[in-house]
C-alpha cells in the first residue's frame, strides 16, 4: 500500500510540469492592462477544469460537486453558519470517496484506479481551501457575498459574484499539490494591478529545479539500493530497523521533490513568497524545509516544519478551536483527512503521543544537562531516536493495511516509540508529584 501511495506521486508531478507553461503565460498575461480581474479568473478556472480532466478522467466530477456545493453554501448562508455547514459537507464527502478506497482495497481486494487516488489527493486540498476560506468569513477576515439564491437577480449577476470561489477553490496552481494558498493572498494576486506583477525569477526557478534534479537522483540511487535488500516482511532483527529507515527516507525524498514542484509552480503563476504579503494575511509558507527536518532532534519541531502549510491549517482548524485535548483532537482529524485507514489511525494517534513525550522529555533535559560534551551526547542520541521514531510512524501511516501494521508492530523498530512512551509515563508521574 505504501509503494502505492509512493509511486502514485510521480503522475502528479508530470501533471503539474505539464501546467507550467500556463502558470507563466497567467503571469505574463497578469502583467498586461487589458487583462482584467475577470479575465484571470476565468482563466484560473478553466485551467484548472482542464487539468483535472486530464488528471482524473471523470472522477473529476467528485472534485467539482463539493466545489460547487462550496460556493451555493457560502452565498446563501450567514457568516457565522457558513464555516460550520461547509465543514460537516466537505468532510462527508471526502469521507465517502475515502470509503470508495476502503471498499475497493479490503473489500474487493483490487489496486484502485491511479486517477482516483489523484482524485482523493485532490479532494483532500479542496478540503483546506474550502475550510480556510469559511474560516475566513467567520472571522471577518473576508467579506462572503452572501445572498439569497432566490432573490430576483438574474443568473449572470449570481455567477459574477460566485466566479471568485470558483476559480480559488480549483485554480490550476493549486489544483493538485502546493502549500495552501489563502482566499486574501489569492484575491490579492488576482485583482493586483499589473505594474505590482512579480516578475519571474529565472535564477529561483534554476535552484529549484537543480534541487529537484538532486533529490530525483538520490531517489534512484536509494531505490537501486534498496532493490537488493529484503523488505519488512522478509528482515531479521536489527535489520528491520536499516529497512525501516531506508524505506521511509525514500518517502521522504518523494515528498521534498513533490513539494518544491508544487512551490515552484505557485511561484511561476505569481503566488509565491515573491508576490509579498496583504496586511492581517498569513504569510507564504512553503511544504517544504528540508534542512531543519533533517538536523531537528525535536519531533514537535519535526511535526511542525513537515509540510508546514498543512501543518499551520491543522492547527488554526482543530487545535486552537479544541478545549479538551487539543493535541490528540488534531492528530484524530488529521487522520480522518488522510481515510482512516488502519495504519493512518496508529500512526497518526503514535504521533501525538510522541509529540507529547517529546515536550516532556526536552523540558526535564534541560533542567539536567549542563556540560557541553553531555549537551552533544544528548543531542546526537536524541536526533538519531526522533529520525527512527518519524520513520516508524511514516511506515505506519503509508502502510495504511493492517498486514503492513502488523509486520512494523512485530519488528524490532518498535522498541523506539516503546522508549518514548516508557519515557512519557516516568516524567509525567514525576511531574504530578512535584504538582
Amino acid at each position: 500500500m505504501g509503494r502505492l501511495r509512493l509511486f502514485f506521486l510521480h503522475p502528479v508531478s508530470l501533471y503539474q510540469g505539464s501546467a507550467f507553461p500556463f502558470a507563466l503565460l497567467f503571469n505574463y498575461l497578469c502583467r498586461m492592462d487589458s487583462f482584467s480581474t475577470h479575465a484571470r479568473h476565468l482563466f484560473l478556472l478553466a485551467g484548472g477544469g482542464a487539468l483535472a480532466l486530464a488528471a482524473m478522467g471523470s472522477f473529476a466530477v467528485l472534485v467539482f460537486i463539493p466545489a460547487l456545493g462550496t460556493v451555493v453554501l457560502i452565498s446563501s448562508l450567514g457568516p457565522q453558519e457558513v464555516h460550520r455547514w461547509t465543514f460537516f459537507f466537505q468532510m462527508s464527502w471526502q469521507t465517502l470517496c475515502h470509503l470508495g478506497l476502503h471498499y475497493t482495497e479490503y473489500y474487493l481486494q483490487e489496486p484502485p484506479s491511479m486517477r482516483f487516488c489523484i482524485t482523493l489527493s485532490s479532494l483532500m486540498l479542496l478540503t483546506q481551501r474550502v475550510t480556510s476560506l469559511s474560516l475566513d468569513i467567520c472571522e471577518g477576515k473576508v467579506e462572503a457575498a452572501s445572498q439569497d439564491i432566490r432573490s430576483r437577480i438574474s443568473l449572470s449577476e449570481h455567477l459574477c459574484k460566485a466566479l471568485p470561489y470558483f476559480s480559488y477553490l480549483l485554480f490550476f496552481p493549486g489544483l493538485l499539490g502546493g502549500p495552501l494558498c489563502s482566499f486574501q493572498r489569492f484575491q490579492a494576486r488576482v485583482q493586483g494591478s499589473s505594474s505590482l506583477c512579480p516578475r519571474f525569477s529565472f535564477w529561483t526557478f534554476t535552484w529549484k529545479s537543480l534541487q529537484i534534479l538532486g533529490l530525483e537522483c538520490l531517489m534512484v540511487v536509494m531505490r537501486w539500493v534498496m532493490s537488493a535488500g529484503v523488505g519488512l516482511s522478509d528482515c531479521h532483527q536489527l535489520q528491520c530497523i536499516y529497512v525501516m529507515w531506508s524505506t521511509a527516507g525514500l518517502f521522504k525524498l518523494t515528498y521534498y521533490s513533490h513539494w518544491l514542484l508544487d512551490d515552484s509552480l505557485l511561484c511561476a503563476a505569481g503566488f509565491g513568497s515573491e508576490f509579498g504579503e496583504s496586511p492581517g494575511e498569513e504569510g507564504y509558507l512553503p511544504d517544504a524545509d528540508i534542512w531543519m527536518l533533517e538536523t531537528t532532534h525535536r519531533i514537535s519541531l519535526f511535526t511542525r516544519k513537515w509540510n508546514q502549510s498543512t501543518a499551520r491549517w491543522l492547527r488554526r482548524l482543530i487545535f486552537q478551536q479544541g478545549r479538551a485535548w487539543p493535541l490528540l483532537q488534531t492528530f484524530a482529524f488529521s487522520a480522518w483527512w488522510h481515510g482512516l485507514h488502519p495504519g493512518q489511525v496508529f500512526g497518526f494517534l503514535c504521533w501525538a503521543v510522541m509529540v507529547k513525550a517529546d515536550y516532556l522529555i526536552h523540558t526535564s533535559a534541560t533542567s539536567f544537562i549542563r556540560s557541553w560534551p553531555m549537551w552533544l551526547l544528548y543531542r546526537s542520541l536524541t536526533w538519531a531516536h526522533t529520525q527512527l521514531i518519524i520513520a516508524y510512524i511514516m511506515l505506519a501511516v503509508e502502510g495504511r493495511s493492517l498486514s503492513s501494521l502488523w509486520l512494523l508492530c512485530n519488528s524490532y523498530s518498535s522498541v523506539f516509540p516503546v522508549v518514548y512512551c516508557i519515557l512519557l509515563f516516568l516524567l509525567a508521574k514525576r511531574k504530578h508529584k512535584v504538582n
